[in-house]
Formats: C-alpha cells, sequence, structure tokens
C-alpha cells in the first residue's frame, strides 16, 4: 500500500501503518499504564501482610522507624521512609543491601511491629516501572522505545483525526450485531472520539516526565560539568560529601513538625509524605523531607533538607515556573492526587486505549487476511502474533504473575527479593510461552487465550480467598476495599474474555457454515 495523492490519503496511510508497527507495543504500555493507576492497590492485594486498617493521623518515627532502620540497615548510606496514607497504610523504609540488593519492609504504623518481608514487588515495584521502562535499563532502551511508542501515538492521534471525516457521527455509531470486521471498525472509531482528549494529554505528559533523558543536550549544555548542581536547582536535592565523622541522628519527629510549621508559614497545605536520611551516622548526614502531593495536581517538588546531628535547616525548596510546568504535566500523568472519580476515569481511558489499539490491529489482520493467504505472504500472520501476544498474552502473564504471588509460600526455600524476581520470571516466561502459542496456532489464539484468561483470572480470585480468607464476601463485609475491588475487577475481567471468545467462536461457526462447499473432486484430491 503506497501514499495516496491527496493529504488525507496520506493521513490515512499515516495512520495504518505507524499502527501495525507500535500497535502492539503502545498494547503493552496502555495495559499496564491502566494497572499502575490502581498500584497501590495491586500491591494491597499481592502482599496480605500489608492489610491494615487506616493508619493513625500521626506516626513517630522516632519510635517506630528509627530502631528498625539501626537494626536493619546500620551500614546503608541512605534511608527512606514513606508515611502512611489511606492507600498505604504501613510505614515504608527502602535501604540498599549488599547482598540483597535494594530491600522493602513493612512496618505496622499502630504498633510498630516489622511486618514480615512480602517477597513481592507487587504493582509498583514491577508494574509500574514496566509501564516506563519495560523493564529494559541497559542504556535507557526501554525508556527510548516507550517515548518512541507515545510519539507514534500522537502521530496516530493527529493522522486518525485527519482521515476520518465523520468524527461525530462515529461518536453515535456502533453496531455490534453486524458483522464482526463493520463491528471492529464501528468500535476502533467510537473508543478513539470519546477518550480523544485523554489519549492526547497522556502521551504529550509522558514525553515532558522523561525530556531530559530524550533530551540529555539540554542538561548538558546548562551544566556541562556539574549535574548535581541541575539536580538541586530543578529537584531540590541537596548533596554534600560525608565527612567520615561519627554521629548520632537528632529526631526526626521534631523535624517533621519543623517542616510542617514552615509550610504552614508559607500558605502551603499538606503534610510531610516522605523523609529521606543520607549518610545516617555521618556528621555530614542530612535528612531531606518531601511535601505531600494529594491535595493538589501538580506533584510539587517542596523539599527541605536540615542537618543529621542537629536539625538545623540547611536548604529549601521549591519548583520554579518552567520546572513547575513539568511537575505540573507530571501530576497529570501520574494521577497521584486524591480523587477516586477521576482515578477510576484515568482507568477507563487506559482501557478503552487498549480497545482502541486492539480493535484497530484485528481489523487490520481481518481485512488482510484472506489476500495475504493467497499470495503466501505472512506480513498479517506477523502483526497477528504479535497482537495475540500483546493483547491477551499480556493479560495472561498478569494474571499468572498474580497466581504464582498466591501459590509461592513467604517462608519457602526462596524469600524476599529472590521470591520478587521468581515471580517476576514466571511473568516473562509465561508471556513468552503466549507468543510461541500464537505463533503455532494462529487461527485459535485470540479465542484461546481469552478463555485462559477467563480461567486464570477466576482462579486469581479463589486462591486469595483459599491463602488469605479474604474472600470477595469477607472483604466487602469488612470494608477492605481494595482487596474488594481488585477481586471484583478480575471477575469482571472474566466474564468479558470469556463473552468475546465465545463471540470470535461464533463468527468462525458462521463464516465456516456460509462458505460455499467445496467441489467433489477437490474434496478427494
Amino acid at each position: 500500500m503506497a501514499p495516496g495523492k491527496g493529504f488525507r490519503q496520506s493521513m490515512s496511510w499515516l495512520h495504518t501503518w505507524a499502527g501495525v508497527l507500535l500497535g502492539s507495543l503502545l498494547l503493552a504500555i496502555f495495559w499496564t499504564g491502566s494497572l499502575s493507576v490502581f498500584d497501590r492497590e495491586i500491591d494491597r492485594w499481592m502482599q496480605p501482610g500489608t492489610r491494615l486498617a487506616e493508619p493513625p493521623p500521626q506516626v513517630s518515627l522516632d519510635r517506630l522507624v528509627l530502631p528498625h532502620a539501626k537494626n536493619l540497615a546500620p551500614d546503608a548510606p541512605v534511608w527512606t521512609i514513606n508515611l502512611p496514607t489511606p492507600r498505604v497504610p504501613v510505614l515504608q523504609l527502602d535501604y540498599e543491601d549488599p547482598q540483597h540488593g535494594r530491600v522493602r519492609r513493612y512496618i505496622n504504623p499502630h504498633t510498630g511491629e516489622l511486618i514480615a518481608d512480602q517477597g513481592s514487588w507487587g504493582g509498583t515495584r514491577f508494574i509500574f516501572p514496566f509501564h516506563f521502562s519495560l523493564h529494559l535499563n541497559w542504556r535507557s532502551v526501554g525508556y527510548w522505545l516507550v517515548g518512541a511508542a507515545a510519539m507514534g501515538m500522537l502521530v496516530l492521534l493527529v493522522s486518525g483525526v485527519v482521515a476520518h471525516r465523520k468524527l461525530i457521527a462515529e461518536f453515535f455509531t456502533f453496531r455490534p450485531r453486524k458483522r464482526l470486521q463493520r463491528s471492529l471498525l464501528d468500535l476502533h472509531n467510537l473508543t478513539g472520539v470519546v477518550v480523544l482528549p485523554f489519549h492526547f494529554m497522556i502521551s504529550l505528559s509522558g514525553l515532558v516526565i522523561f525530556c531530559l533523558i530524550y533530551f540529555p543536550s539540554v542538561a548538558q549544555a546548562l551544566y556541562p560539568n556539574d549535574q548535581a548542581q541541575l539536580k538541586l536547582e530543578a529537584l531540590g536535592t541537596y548533596s554534600r560529601p560525608p565527612s567520615g565523622l561519627s554521629t548520632d541522628i537528632a529526631s526526626l519527629d521534631t523535624m517533621l513538625a519543623s517542616a510542617q510549621a514552615i509550610w504552614t508559614s508559607q500558605g502551603k497545605p499538606g503534610g510531610a509524605y516522605l523523609v529521606r536520611v543520607r549518610n545516617p551516622f555521618d556528621r555530614n548526614g542530612h535528612v531531606e523531607i518531601r511535601r505531600a502531593h494529594s491535595q493538589a495536581v501538580t506533584m510539587n517538588a517542596d523539599r527541605l533538607t536540615f542537618d543529621v546531628t542537629t536539625g538545623a535547616l540547611l536548604h529549601q525548596h521549591s519548583a520554579a515556573p518552567i520546572a513547575g510546568v513539568q511537575r505540573f504535566l507530571t501530576g497529570l500523568h501520574f494521577i497521584q492526587f486524591d480523587h477516586w472519580t477521576l482515578r477510576w476515569l484515568y482507568f477507563a481511558g487506559g482501557l478503552a486505549g487498549c480497545v482502541l489499539i486492539g480493535s484497530g490491529l484485528l481489523f487490520w489482520t481481518g481485512s488482510r487476511r484472506a489476500r495475504h493467504e493467497r499470495q503466501g505472504r505472512i506480513g498479517v500472520r506477523l502483526v497477528e502474533a504479535l497482537s495475540v501476544t500483546a493483547g491477551p498474552g499480556l493479560i495472561i502473564a498478569t494474571l499468572t504473575f498474580f497466581v504464582a504471588n498466591r501459590l509461592l509460600p513467604l517462608d519457602g526455600p526462596v524469600t524476599g527479593n529472590q521470591r520478587a524476581v521468581l515471580e517476576g520470571w514466571v511473568f516473562f516466561v509465561s508471556w513468552l510461552t503466549t507468543m510461541a502459542h500464537a505463533a503455532w496456532y494462529p487461527a485459535q489464539a485470540w479465542r484461546r487465550q481469552l478463555q485462559a484468561v477467563g480461567g486464570l483470572a477466576i482462579a486469581c480470585v479463589l486462591l486469595n480467598g483459599l491463602t488469605t480468607g479474604d474472600h470477595l464476601l469477607h472483604s466487602l463485609w469488612h470494608g477492605k476495599a481494595a482487596i474488594a475491588g481488585m477481586d471484583l475487577m478480575l471477575l469482571a475481567l472474566a466474564g468479558s474474555c470469556l463473552l468475546a471468545a465465545r463471540r470470535i467462536r461464533l463468527t468462525c461457526q458462521a463464516r465456516q457454515s456460509n462458505s460455499p462447499p467445496e467441489p467433489e473432486a477437490q474434496r478427494h484430491a
């Protein structure tokens, strides 16, 4: 297919081929992005030890966290402490361990008890990083692929608007009882029009978040010899070299109270959400306290830095106007503010993106399958295998990840980060398996894998009830919204995928019954 002669035909050609080339990658990014909207809730589901009641409004870090930090990581250069919230009702302590790498432990904010290592990266440390890095960290390859996909999504949106002449009419057109190809095109157009502003915003803001990765020459030109100065001016990351002189830590509670008083005097709402202690036992150590952003769209960069020994204020930072724009777009993309209606709308918008991309790929392959088979070309088969892998295949991998989480014992031969790594391997091996299945059985791949999604989703709900006691009725009765919501979404996923598989089966049966009978001689040839 060559570009048409007119502008609209050229845009249609660009829309088609950009979608075919980037569709599978975009599908994976939109799916994991949709899940990341509820990554904290997925954490609660995958880490049963953190399913606690709402935390008290005030907690003492001196009493609840410091003893554990000194005991677990006395030599770690950095302690990062996340304060509890209604969504994350636990104190979170992160540090680097020489043997186990980055370690995260949870502390009960009511009792100060150290919660057993949950041995899972959950949503925040596996699904969310996959969304923007694909877990390909070598030379930031994953970031560049995701950036190319985001730029491609913008191209697809603009070219799609130009290529379609009747956007308003397509908004009201969906004929589910027509031929499958007609229904797919209606669904593609409908979802494209309904969530067009959301998809444009989410793609553009995704590019802005990692602008320093995509345009490193800007930072190098402004700060050719001092990247630390860039971090200080843009993000308020204060630093000074360790002195080698030992000391003890001043009260973190007093520093938190001082930070709260400073922000209140400046008319800034909200308290702290994160405390980071650098070089805890060194005379040049310092404590960074970051202001929460749950009450505003923008992810503010308000930080106060205190001396670790005296508690004296060393540095305070707020984003400059240009950096403030970047922080606003970052907040718009990450939706870390408290607004449950918008959170569900983001989730629906992300899933609509999956439907938009998946229906477009299905329409492309369905409209070309017969011609490519006659001509002996493999284009449709290749795109179809990739589409199945990025669609139901990725969902199967996600659900297998959940199943492994519920089946692997916490106190078995692998614990902690090793158990989390094993969960990750289960995800990738099952994903590769779906790719092999899609390549080997192309005719049945969509239907079979959708059926597998239905079965695995139901298995996840059952396993959660059996291994934790928090079955759906128990979660609903005791107000465990995160767990009940996760189970209900899994059941909704199972139902929709089984219905889709049934529709595909009925369509295939109708096509076979309507096909002309083979000549007698050909049947016996």
